[in-house]
Order: structure tokens, then sequence, then C-alpha cells
């Protein structure tokens, strides 16, 4: 199944005309208009409208939302309404409720309160997606389904505790199984019995929080069995979509690297993948690419949709800047440059009450459209009509791969040491940083990606090695490839029990060294790493973790420089096969990853459009009809100057660049470039 066809890329987003009395719809429309606005997601969050009482179904104003969405000829993303229950349901069963971490159960309120193990839950949720299909499934304007919102959280409640148990008997079938892969003759934790298994809040295994476990196979296994139990509520309300609509695309909207959830284990059940892009704040561009490109990644490289993004404000925060002029269009296009294949906000017209009300809007409470916002808006509109259909559907023609992997994030964060400084996001960034900075497309996969087609693979913090990976990798490199993998590589099984080998584990032929300490230390002290490879060298700094290595046939590329460990290596490359296994075994800071980074790519003719350039984002697609298409987005507040190294026509402005000649991008400025030939 394809996403949805269209002659340019879908703008738009969440609309919420409920909210408003029906003369606000009419500005609303004359407003779309100006703004180019052709796709809305209507009734996210309309369930206690659509059913005011366990037996009573209204859709009289949904009705008139739809029919007045489709008379103004615009696409239609549906959704379910069940992202967030009403009062009714948990009053007339209290179980609907969630039990947090802290043993608390909670009343009505909020958003993300169900548990997914709730029957009634499960049941009125499901009848409600299944209604809404069955109704307006034969309406054309129907685009694509949404289901659900922003799912996440956790539950620790009774429902819960007896569905991990049947969770954990389809996992491991027999006590046995279990007890070995918890290691549980340690504490005399042996389970003899499936009803005595508890869940591992902060009454249990936990203290000082949800990565302090005692036990981190029990806990491990609750973050999986949470992933699918939430999953098990989409994958219900889906089938209920089918039933009267087999063909509409279904989708949710997932939230970048989010960490409760284990996006690899839902991508197969999505016809396409969308998400929202709400970055941590207003200097995080190589954040946003690798979040667009992990979630490109969860479907082989399809397009995704973006589905929300605020055009200006995000308000959940302590502090809450605006775009800046120019950084919305900038973003949007960063979203379309690695993969998107739509452009939506939440939301299109201001709240007037409760938590989001200073959300960001196209349309503000005045209803203006003499705004800053609205003008930008309109202005990216025109452009997405000018280029049309030229990206959709294009693909990214990486060589490189980037392992991004749940279980290693989960097992390394709560894990008793090496150390609890080293985070999982930000080791991975540092390495996909070097890959951005230098302009190389990357594909972000799962460790079961097919990993044949690249030349180069890069496992930072690997933690956690499952099935054949370590063989695969070994085929990289024995083909000709290069593999890199850091310091928490190669540590634990899927049980999250260590191998009993010399670390990295079964990583240890590919990368030829041998680790018998480590040294962890807090962020103020730094031990250089001074770098040589060839004739290239770098003075870098490490900080929080440093393994002392034992090449076993490994080629030394960069020494510490002090502590009892002076003189030893800290980076090493080992020839395996036709190619090459590199580990980094200190926590090197930006400087020291993008040099090992380039090392490591370069031989490969793996070399970005404009490396020197700061700020400087390339990438390319290519469509489907074998066009290449290449994007230049200045992240920077200050005009870049370059050479052109392509020629081609700007579809932005219908200029044409002649490769040689200098090219200008204004500040947050940005090109797309439909190459010649």
């Amino acid at each position: 199944m394809t996403l949805p066809d269209s002659t340019k890329v879908p703008f738009g987003g969440d609309y919420n005309p409920e909210q408003w009395p029906e003369e606000v719809w009419d500005q609303d429309y004359r407003l779309f208009d100006a703004a180019r606005i052709d796709t809305v997601t209507l009734g996210v969050f309309d369930w206690a409208m659509i059913q005011p009482a366990a037996d009573v179904y209204d859709f009289t104003i949904l009705d008139r939302i739809v029919a007045r969405a489709a008379a103004e000829g615009r696409g239609i993303c549906l959704a379910t309404g069940t992202g967030a229950h009403p009062a009714w349901l948990a009053r007339a069963y209290p179980e609907v409720t969630r039990t947090d971490f802290e043993g608390r159960k909670h009343r009505f309120g909020q958003r993300h309160n169900a548990c997914p193990s709730s029957p009634a839950f499960r049941r009125f949720a499901t009848e409600l997606a299944r209604r809404i299909a069955r109704r307006y499934a034969d309406t054309p304007a129907v685009v694509a389904w949404h289901v659900g919102n922003e799912y996440g959280g956790a539950c620790y409640c009774d429902r819960c505790a007896e569905a991990f148990r049947d969770w954990l008997r389809a996992r491991y079938t027999t006590l046995a199984a279990l007890n070995a892969a918890w290691y549980t003759r340690f504490w005399s934790h042996t389970f003899t019995a499936w009803d005595e298994i508890e869940p591992p809040p902060a009454l249990t295994e936990h203290w000082r929080g949800p990565d302090h476990t005692a036990f981190q196979g029990i806990t491990l296994d609750y973050l999986r069995f949470m992933s699918d139990a939430l999953l098990g509520g989409f994958l219900a309300e889906k089938a209920a979509i089918r039933e009267s609509s087999p063909d509409t695309p279904v989708t949710t909207n997932f939230m970048g690297m989010y960490r409760p959830i284990d996006y690899h284990r839902w991508a197969p059940h999505l016809d396409f993948a969308s998400w929202d892009n709400y970055p941590p704040d207003d200097t995080s561009p190589a954040w946003m690419a690798l979040a667009h490109d992990l979630i490109r990644g969860l479907k082989d490289g399809q397009p995704f949709w973006l589905m929300e993004q605020t055009p200006s404000v995000t308000p959940c925060r302590d502090v809450n800047p605006p775009k800046r002029p120019g950084v919305m269009r900038l973003w949007s296009w960063q979203a379309v440059a690695h993969g998107a294949d739509s452009v939506l906000f939440f939301q299109l017209r201001a709240s007037r009450g409760a938590c989001e009300k200073y959300h960001g809007a196209v349309i503000g409470h005045a209803g203006r459209r003499d705004t800053r916002v609205f003008r930008e808006v309109a202005q990216l509109g025109a452009e997405l009509d000018q280029v049309g259909a030229a990206t959709l559907g294009a693909r990214t023609p990486a060589r490189v791969a980037l392992l991004f992997d749940w279980d290693s994030w989960w097992a390394l964060e709560m894990s008793d040491g090496p150390s609890r400084l080293v985070r999982y996001q930000q080791v991975v960034l540092s390495y996909y940083r070097a890959l951005w900075e230098a302009g190389i497309d990357v594909d972000v996969v799962a460790v079961t990606a097919d990993l044949s087609n690249y030349q180069v693979v890069l496992a930072p913090a690997l933690h956690m090695l499952k099935g054949d990976l370590p063989q695969r990798l070994e085929q990289v490199a024995t083909r000709g490839g290069s593999v890199l993998a850091t310091f928490l590589s190669g540590r634990v099984d899927e049980d999250d029990n260590a191998f009993l080998l010399d670390v990295p584990g079964p990583l240890g032929p590919l990368f030829g060294v041998r680790i018998d300490e480590w040294d962890a230390r807090g962020p103020e002290v730094v031990n250089p790493v001074l770098l040589q490879f060839g004739s290239e060298r770098l003075a870098a700094d490490a900080r929080l973790l440093f393994e002392l290595v034992i090449p076993q046939g490994a080629d030394v590329v960069g020494t510490y420089q002090s502590d009892f460990y002076a003189g030893t290596p800290a980076v090493t490359r080992n020839p395996f096969g036709a190619g090459a296994g590199w580990y980094v075994a200190a926590g090197l800071d930006q400087a020291g990853v993008s040099w090992v980074v380039r090392q490591v790519c370069e031989p490969h003719g793996l070399t970005g459009r404009y490396p020197t350039v700061p700020g400087l984002e390339t990438a390319a697609r290519v469509a489907p009809d074998g066009t290449r298409l290449l994007f230049l987005l200045n992240h920077r507040a200050e005009p870049v100057e370059v050479t052109a190294d392509a020629s081609g026509v700007d579809l932005l402005t219908g200029r044409q660049v002649d490769r040689g000649r200098p090219l200008r991008l204004e500040p947050h400025g940005v090109v797309l470039l439909r190459e010649d030939g």
C-alpha cells in the first residue's frame, strides 16, 4: 500500500472546527485558500463529542465538518478520535485509567491516561474506530486514516500484570527459560509460578526512578511488553477500519526518537510512517535530520508524512522561543529533503483555552492574514504548489547506514555501570552529526535491516547484540566495506546478560581488540586523544568513558595522552576481509568523532558537497523517474555563497544554476535543484 495519491506534497494540518461556531469556518476556509492549504487532519480528539454516553453516538457535528472539508476540495486525514477517552468512560469503568510507576491509580484527566490492557477501553475505542470508518469510508476526500495520537506512557495495574505474564508465557514458554534469561539465581529471585511475577515499578525492582533497576531483564521485558500492548490497541482499531475501508492507508503519528516505544516493532503495521517534529530547542537541525532519517528508515526508505510541526511556538516548555523569520520554511523543506511527502502543522487555528491556547498556529486568535506567521505559511504553500509532484515518492540514495536500536537504548541507560552519564541518543547523534556536517546521505535503520547495499555501517553504542548481526557486520567488511562501533558495544545478549567472552563479545574478531577494563569519570575529567591516520592528525578531547584497549591484530589510530593508560589505544582500525572494522573506545568530542568518521568514509568516495561550509546542509533524493534532486539548506542567520557543483533548475525560483558558478543562499535560505542529465 502506498501513500495517498496527489499531484503535490499535501499541505495543511490539524484542524479542530468543532471548537468554534460555524461562521468561523467560513473565515478559516477563506484563509486556507490564501495559504494554499489543501489537507486537513480532522477528529483527533472528538471522542466525547461523538459518543457522549456508552450507548449514544452523535455524528451531527463531524458530518458537517467532513462534508465542509470535502466540499471545499480538501484532502482529509480522518482520525479515529481515540487519542483521549471521555470522562464517562473512566467513571463507568474505573479500570480504564492507568496506574503509574509510583503505584498511584489515576483518575480521569489529561490524555495519555488509558490502560492498554483495559478490555473496556479496547472495546469502546475499537467500536468508535469501526463506526467512523463505516460512516466515512466512501468519502473520496478521505485520503488517510489517523489512529489514536502520539501513543506513549505506561501502566502498572493488575490487568497489565496479568497481560505481562501472558506475554512472558508466549515469549519464554517455560519458567526455566524465563529464569535463565532474567538471571534470577541472583538475589534469590527464582520464580516457581507465573503469578509470582510482578511488573517492575517503583514498588518492586526499582529505586530512584525508572532507570535504576535491580533486574534489568525484567524491566527490559516490561518495556518491550508495554510497547507491544499499545501496539495491540492500534492493531484493533486498524482491523476495525479495514472492515469497511480496505484500501485507504492507515497511520499514527510517531514522535521521532521517543524512548518508551520501539517504533521498529510498530513499523510493519503502518501503511506509511508519520511523525510530529518538535525539536528540543531552536538550534537542532542535525537532531531533526536524524529523526527524519529514523522515521524514513522504519519503512525501508519509503517516504513518510510530517504529520505535525508548529508554525511558530511550542508552548509546553519553560522557555518558548518562536521560530525566527525563515526558519519554519527552512525546517519544512528539510523534512522534504529527508523524505517527507507531506508538510502538516499543529495547529491550523489556535485554541481559545486549555494548555495549548498559546501553541503556535497558522491562524491566530484574531483570525488575521497579515501576521508574519501566516505570510510565511502562505509563501511555503505557494512554493509547494510550484514544485508540484517533483519530490513525491523520491528515495534517498544512501550508501551509509547508521544502526538505531531501542533495545540497546533501554539496556544501556538502565545498566548499573559503567556510566549513567552516557546517554544513547547523544552518542548516536554525535556520529550522525559527523555525517550530516559532511553532507553524506545516510539511512538510519534497525539492527535487523539488510546491510548488503551499504559501503559503511556505523553502530554507535551497539550495547546489545541480537540474532546474526555480528555475522552480517562481518559480511559488510568482508566484501570491502567499513564498520564502525564505539565504547559499550557488544556487551550483552538480547536478554541483557553479559557475554562470556572478552569485550566486545562476538564483535571481537571484526574489530581486532580486547577490552579488560574501562574508566568512567565525570564530565569535568578530560583525557586528550591524539588521532593519526596516514598524513591526517588531530588532537581531540574525550570524556565520560575510556575503555582500555588491547589490540588483537588491530592498528592503532588514536592514543590516550594521560592517566595510567597514557599511550594505549583509544581508536583502532582492524583490516578484515577486503574492508575494515573501526573501534572508538573513548567518548570523543564532536571534532574527534567527525575526524574519525571522515577517515572511515573517504576511502569509499563518500564525501559531501560542501563539508567545509558550517551550517550548510545538503541532501539528495531520487524521484521515481530517476530525476536527481539536490537540497541545499542554510541553517545560518547570514547568507552563504558557494560554488555550484552541479547544474540544473532551482524548482523554488525557476532560476538556472550552472556548475562552477557562484550560488548564493539567503539567511535560512533553501535551494531545491533538479539536476541536469
